[in-house]
C-alpha cells in the first residue's frame, strides 16, 4: 500500500446527451465526435433508432451498427466490442434507452422473469456489465438517452394531485453519475446545458449549441493529463541499474499487461545486466 501525490492521467471521454426526440442528440453527437477525431472513418454509431443515424450520412463516411429488438445488454456489449476491434476512436451509442426500457431490455427481462423484486438479482448484473463495457472501453464513448415528462404525487388542502416535475432520463437512475459530462437538450433549437461536468468547462455556463469545436475542446481536456505509458517509458529509459528498473516496474502495476512496456523493460534489463556484472 502506497500513499502518493494525485495526478490526472489522460482519459477517455464518457459523455451523455439527453433530451426529447427531435432535439438533435444524434446530429450533435456526430459533430462532437468529428471534432475529436477529424476523421469520419474513426467514428461508429450503434443505432437503435430505426436507422436515424444514417440520415446524416452526407456529413461524412462514419460507420454504423444497426441494433434491432430484443435490445438485450449483451447485444449492446457485442456491438461495443465490434467497434473496439475495428479500432474506432469514438463510439456513439444512440440510444441507451432501449437497453433499459425497450423490447428485450432490462425492464422487459425483469417482467418476463416474473416481475418480482427478487428477479432484479438476475437482471442487475447484466445491466451492470453493459455499463462496465462503456466505462472500460478503450474508445471515447458518447451516449444518447431519451427524456420524458416526470410526475410526482402531491397533497394540497387535503387533496392528492399529480404534478409535473420536469423531465427524467429513460434509463436506470444513476447513470449520469458514472460519466464525465452530461449535456441536457433544452429545446428543439438544439440548445444544451451541462447537468453534470467533471471538467469544469461547462458547469454553470450559459446554454449553447454543440459544434465540432465542442469536441475539440473536450479532447484537449482529455489529453492534458499525464500519459501513464509515456511517463513510465521515460522513467525506464533513465534507469542506471536493474534495481532502478525494477522500481519503475513496481510503480506502474496497471501497465504489466501492456506489451510495449513489457518489451521495453525486458530490453533495458538485458542492456543493464552486463554493466552490473562488469
Amino acid at each position: 500500500m502506497e500513499l502518493r501525490t494525485a495526478t490526472r492521467k489522460t482519459v477517455k471521454l464518457r459523455l451523455g446527451l439527453s433530451g426529447a426526440s427531435g432535439f438533435g442528440k444524434t446530429y450533435s453527437g456526430l459533430l462532437m465526435a468529428f471534432g475529436m477525431t477529424n476523421d469520419w472513418s474513426k467514428i461508429a454509431v450503434i443505432d437503435t433508432e430505426n436507422g436515424s443515424a444514417e440520415l446524416y450520412s452526407d456529413m461524412g463516411n462514419y460507420n454504423v451498427i444497426t441494433l434491432s429488438e430484443p435490445f438485450t445488454p449483451e447485444k449492446y456489449i457485442e456491438a461495443i466490442k465490434t467497434c473496439e476491434k475495428a479500432n474506432m476512436e469514438v463510439i456513439i451509442i444512440d440510444s441507451i434507452t432501449h437497453e433499459w426500457s425497450g423490447k428485450g431490455g432490462c425492464l422487459d427481462i425483469q417482467t418476463q422473469l416474473g416481475g418480482k423484486y427478487q428477479d432484479w438479482a438476475k437482471v442487475t448484473p447484466r445491466h451492470q456489465a453493459f455499463i462496465d463495457s462503456i466505462l472500460q472501453s478503450k474508445c471515447h464513448v458518447i451516449t444518447t438517452v431519451r427524456r420524458k415528462q416526470d410526475y410526482e404525487m402531491t397533497t394540497e388542502n387535503g387533496k392528492t394531485k399529480v404534478q409535473k416535475v420536469g423531465t427524467k432520463e429513460e434509463t436506470r437512475e444513476g447513470f449520469e453519475y458514472e460519466i464525465t459530462i452530461n449535456f441536457e437538450f433544452l429545446n428543439e433549437n438544439h440548445l444544451v446545458k451541462a447537468s453534470k461536468d467533471r471538467t469544469g468547462m461547462f458547469d454553470k455556463k450559459p446554454e449553447f449549441i454543440i459544434t465540432s469545436e465542442t469536441g475539440k475542446k473536450i479532447l484537449e481536456w482529455c489529453n492534458t493529463g499525464i500519459n501513464e505509458i509515456e511517463n513510465a517509458k521515460e522513467l525506464a529509459n533513465k534507469c542506471k541499474s536493474v534495481e532502478d528498473l525494477q522500481q519503475v516496474w513496481i510503480k506502474f502495476p496497471t501497465l504489466h499487461v501492456n506489451s510495449d512496456f513489457k518489451t521495453l523493460i525486458s530490453e533495458l534489463k538485458t542492456k543493464l545486466i552486463p554493466t552490473n556484472n562488469g
